[in-house]
């Protein structure tokens, strides 16, 4: 792939899909060879790998080459001294669903979006095992595999699917299940799948109806979040003194933030 500058959105959404592509493809081949050694983050139940580590150090190297100065927020590495007011940044999670990753499942995913000023520009999630991509830039709606997608036409909460996600922390864990309990008898059920970015991604598809969870950091959500939007969802991102991130087809998006609030979503 050849260098390219500026911001023409079309060309960082091509750069964040090979990057997404060719790591893809490594931490499949990894997989394969075995997920190597195993180490642990906030909690035991939390996960890294050496493959989520040489994956992002592949999409450093990648981005290095064609969008060389930009900096680079990384789940595994961090994002050193970060970008400055209207510069480029780019927000890698290089497998989102570790734990998926770990135990074979293939729910799990690569994430990469381009970032202003905290607003993503270009963003692509493949999930390797299955073979999809999604990818999306700003105002020029979203796809998978070239396939233009759109969200549910739901309207009903009491008839929607719900996706979501819990935190490794053991407290934050017990909160969440307690705003899921009051949450299961007012929703046709609730999925969680482990990879933030493809709940995200399913709710651009019209699998979910929607999605909400709490604890999520940037590089969960910025490449995501964006497609569902660009697919037509109501996207509400984390705000300050909140990590809180929902997004859900039109129809349901109001019914849904009142649900979680009562349900302690502010607690959790």
């Amino acid at each position: 792939m050849s260098s390219v500058r500026g911001d023409d959105v079309e060309q960082l959404r091509a750069t964040a899909v090979a990057v997404a592509q060719q790591v893809g493809d490594l931490i499949v081949r990894m997989r394969a060879a075995g997920a190597g050694q195993v180490g642990t983050k906030t909690s035991a139940t939390d996960v890294v790998t050496i493959a989520d580590t040489a994956a992002e150090r592949l999409a450093r190297r990648l981005l290095a080459q064609w969008r060389p100065g930009e900096p680079v927020l990384g789940e595994e590495e961090g994002g050193g001294a970060g970008p400055q007011p209207g510069d480029l940044c780019w927000v890698i999670d290089p497998i989102d669903g570790t734990v998926n990753y770990l135990y074979g499942l293939p729910w799990y995913a690569v994430s990469v979006a381009v970032q202003r000023d905290g607003q993503s520009l270009a963003a692509a999630v493949g999930q390797p095992a299955a073979g999809r991509l999604w990818s999306a830039a700003r105002g020029c709606g979203a796809d998978c595999d070239g396939v233009a997608l759109r969200v549910s036409g739901a309207t009903q909460l009491e008839l929607s699917l719900i996706g979501t996600g819990f935190s490794y922390r053991p407290e934050r864990r017990a909160r969440q299940a307690a705003m899921v309990a009051g949450m299961l008898p007012r929703i046709r059920d609730l999925r969680r799948a482990g990879s933030a970015a493809l709940d995200l991604c399913s709710v651009a598809s019209g699998w979910l109806d929607g999605f909400a969870e709490h604890g999520l950091h940037r590089w969960d959500w910025a490449a995501g979040a964006l497609i569902a939007a660009e697919a037509g969802a109501a996207v509400r991102l984390p705000q300050r003194g909140s990590d809180f991130l929902l997004a859900a087809t039109p129809g349901i998006v109001d019914a849904l933030a009142d649900l979680v609030a009562r349900c302690g979503a502010d607690a959790v």
